[in-house]
């Protein structure tokens, strides 16, 4: 599986000086990526996980669901851990598909601007995916992808900013073949998620209120933290 980019760094040395108070590192954010079939959900995470583009030629149907992950720096020294989970968009694997959508704290909803059918769908993904995560929340990114192909477009910007206003979500075009905004998608999406589990949330469990951070660090699966 596609290792974290980057390298780590290095240990600090400890000074004469009192430590300041350790802040833990903020927990593995696991983010669901959607869409309909051939929209280049695959295409996005090889690019962003390994830096290529494997095309459409080598880039087989995702059969269920795959696994990414990668690091990601949100603010200087401050770095969180992506588990990223690939979605096949068939409907004969949507049963196996429906079960990541537990615990995912965010996800990219991937259309192709060069296939308004798959752009008609993204509402569907959305209510779907909704459904199966209540009560909780998933903060969203819509994908404009393949926008290299601006000759075959058959959605306007205008409709996908409409509708990712109507549904709060902020809106990004996309290319895995030449990397527009790859990054950049990725990026916003953490930085969004990370500002509203830092906020406080006043839920009580037992007599205590927890955060945001608290409560996903304690629904994450233990096997993949």
């Amino acid at each position: 599986m596609p290792g974290a980019a980057g390298t780590e760094a290095p240990s600090c040395t400890r000074g004469s000086g009192s430590p300041g108070p350790a802040h833990p590192p903020p927990p593995p954010f696991r983010l669901i990526v959607l869409g309909d079939s051939t929209v280049g959900k695959s295409c996005l995470l090889h690019r962003f996980t390994e830096g290529r583009f494997p095309g459409p030629l080598h880039s087989d149907p995702t059969v269920g669901v795959d696994f990414f992950s990668r690091l990601v720096e949100i603010e200087p020294g401050k770095r969180v851990k992506l588990q990223l989970w690939d979605t096949a968009g068939q409907e004969r694997f949507r049963s196996i598909t429906r079960s990541y959508y537990r615990n995912s704290v965010g996800g990219l909803l991937v259309f192709d601007i060069t296939n308004r059918r798959s752009f008609e769908h993204v509402k569907d993904w959305l209510e779907e995916a909704k459904m199966h995560v209540q009560p909780f929340q998933i903060v969203f990114l819509l994908v404009g992808h393949k926008c290299d192909l601006v000759s075959q477009r058959e959605v306007t910007r205008e409709e996908a900013e409409k509708l990712s206003s109507d549904c709060g979500m902020k809106y990004i075009e996309t290319s895995a073949k030449d990397a527009t905004n790859v990054e950049e998608s990725f990026t916003i999406l953490t930085r969004d998620i990370y500002e509203l589990l830092s906020q406080p949330l006043e839920l009580h469990f037992g007599g205590r209120i927890l955060s945001w951070l608290i409560i996903i660090a304690t629904l994450m699966p233990r096997e993949l933290c």
